[in-house]
């Protein structure tokens, strides 16, 4: 018999965010197989945004989302020059 993929753990901190009249979908996830949680925002044309570093905790990840927010505002996850698409 294979073995399973693991499942997919989603924090309860994950939620959508509006400030400055900009809405992002906040995605905080683990695999249930490990102890460190991903942050990925998605903004509103669906281009998401994940952090490559991982955190120890779910808080230690909303943490740094807000963070993020206080120190660059929502403008840092809006699409803008520095977003390089891919070859199609």
């Amino acid at each position: 018999m294979p073995d399973r993929e693991p499942n997919i753990v989603t924090s309860g901190l994950s939620r959508r965010f509006t400030q400055d009249a900009v809405t992002v979908e906040v995605h905080i996830c683990r695999l249930e197989t490990d102890a460190v949680w991903t942050l990925e925002v998605v903004n509103p044309k669906g281009t998401s945004i994940v952090w490559d570093d991982l955190f120890p905790s779910d808080d230690a990840a909303n943490e740094e989302f807000l963070r993020t927010v206080a120190e660059e505002g929502m403008a840092a996850f809006l699409d803008s020059a520095k977003v390089v698409p891919f070859r199609r």
